[in-house]
C-alpha cells in the first residue's frame, strides 16, 4: 500500500478524517480505554429504574477493520441513561458497551443525521464476558448481572469493566544523609517515628491511586545485644505492611541495610495534597539499639500510579 497522503501537517492540503484518526491512535499509543480513571462510569441511575447512567468523561476507541482505521475520540458530558429491559423468568447477564459504527467501515449511518459514537448494549451474554463481541469497534464499560422478574437496576449488579487506555505513573526520588549519630533504643512494642531524617514532603497527583514507596536504609548501625522489631511506611495517615528487623549477632557493632517496600492506596482525601512520607519503627523482644549517622544514607523511591476511580 501506499503512503497516506498528504502528511500532517502541510499548509494548503486537505486532511482526511483517517490520517486525524491515525494521530489520534499514534498519541494514544495504538491503545484504547477510558481517558482518566473516573470517566464514563456505570452506576444506578439517581433513582434506580430500568437502565444504568453513565458517567461524565471521555474515551479512545481504536477501530477493529485494521491499523489503518485509527483511532476515534469520544467526549460525554453529563449523565447518560442508557435503557436496560426487564429480566423475566429468568436471570440474564447484559454487556454496556461504548461503540462506534463509522459507515465507512460498516454499518449504514448516516454522521450528518445519526450517532456515530453511542452507548449500546448486548443483552444475555456470558456471565463472564468481558469484552465487546469479535469485529466491534467498541470498549466495555459495565456487565449487569440482573435477576429475574427485575426491571430495576442497583449498584450490586453492576461489574466495572473500564480500562484506562494509557494510566499515567510518576516516579520521585528523595534521599537524605544523617549528619550526626540519633538512636533508637529498646523499647517495648511502640511505634516511634524514626529516623526523624526519613520524612519527606510528597505532592500526590490528583489522580493518584496507588503509591508503591520503596524506602532503603543503606549503613544502619546496630550494637548492644541482639536487635528485632518492624519498619513501615506511613503516607501522610496511611499505613503501610511491616518489614522485620531481626539481628543475632550480639554486642558487636555492625551495619546493615534495610528495603520497606509497599503499595500504599491513596485515598480521594490525600489527592492533589502534599503529604509527609516517614518510617515508623518499632523493637521489642530483644534489648539491642539501632542507630543512624553519618555513615548512614537513606533513599525514598515512590511512584504514582492511576487506577480506576
Amino acid at each position: 500500500m501506499a503512503l497516506i497522503q498528504p502528511p500532517l501537517m502541510v499548509n494548503g492540503a486537505v486532511h482526511s478524517a483517517r490520517i486525524m484518526r491515525m494521530m489520534a491512535r499514534n498519541l494514544a499509543s495504538a491503545n484504547q480505554g477510558i481517558v482518566e480513571g473516573n470517566d464514563l462510569k456505570a452506576r444506578q441511575m439517581p433513582t434506580p429504574g430500568a437502565g444504568v447512567a453513565i458517567g461524565d468523561g471521555a474515551a479512545i476507541v481504536t477501530g477493529a477493520t485494521s491499523a489503518s482505521q485509527g483511532s476515534y475520540t469520544l467526549f460525554n458530558v453529563g449523565a447518560a441513561n442508557v435503557p436496560i429491559a426487564a429480566t423475566g423468568a429468568s436471570a440474564r447477564s447484559d454487556l454496556v458497551i461504548l461503540r462506534v459504527q463509522d459507515p465507512e467501515y460498516e454499518g449504514t449511518r448516516d454522521p450528518a443525521a445519526d450517532d456515530i459514537g453511542f452507548f449500546e448494549v448486548i443483552p444475555g451474554v456470558s456471565s463472564t464476558t468481558t469484552k465487546p463481541p469479535a469485529g466491534y469497534t467498541a470498549i466495555p464499560l459495565a456487565r449487569v448481572a440482573i435477576p429475574a422478574n427485575t426491571a430495576t437496576i442497583t449498584d450490586s449488579m453492576i461489574t466495572d469493566l473500564r480500562v484506562i487506555a494509557n494510566p499515567r505513573r510518576e516516579r520521585r526520588l528523595h534521599t537524605a544523609f544523617p549528619a550526626t549519630l540519633s538512636s533508637y533504643t529498646y523499647s517495648d512494642n511502640l511505634y516511634r517515628n524514626w529516623p526523624s531524617q526519613a520524612a519527606w514532603q510528597i505532592p500526590i497527583p490528583v489522580w493518584a491511586t496507588y503509591a508503591k514507596a520503596v524506602v532503603t536504609i543503606a549503613g544502619l548501625r546496630e550494637s548492644n545485644g541482639d536487635t528485632f522489631g518492624y519498619m513501615q511506611t506511613v503516607l501522610g495517615t496511611d499505613k503501610g505492611e511491616d518489614t522485620c528487623i531481626d539481628d543475632d549477632q550480639g554486642n558487636y557493632i555492625r551495619r546493615r541495610t534495610v528495603v520497606i517496600a509497599d503499595n500504599i492506596p491513596v485515598s480521594a482525601a490525600q489527592r492533589g495534597t502534599t503529604q509527609t512520607l516517614r518510617i515508623q519503627t518499632r523493637l521489642r523482644s530483644e534489648t539491642g539499639d539501632i542507630h543512624v549517622d553519618g555513615g548512614t544514607s537513606l533513599i525514598c523511591d515512590i511512584e504514582f500510579t492511576e487506577g480506576l476511580i
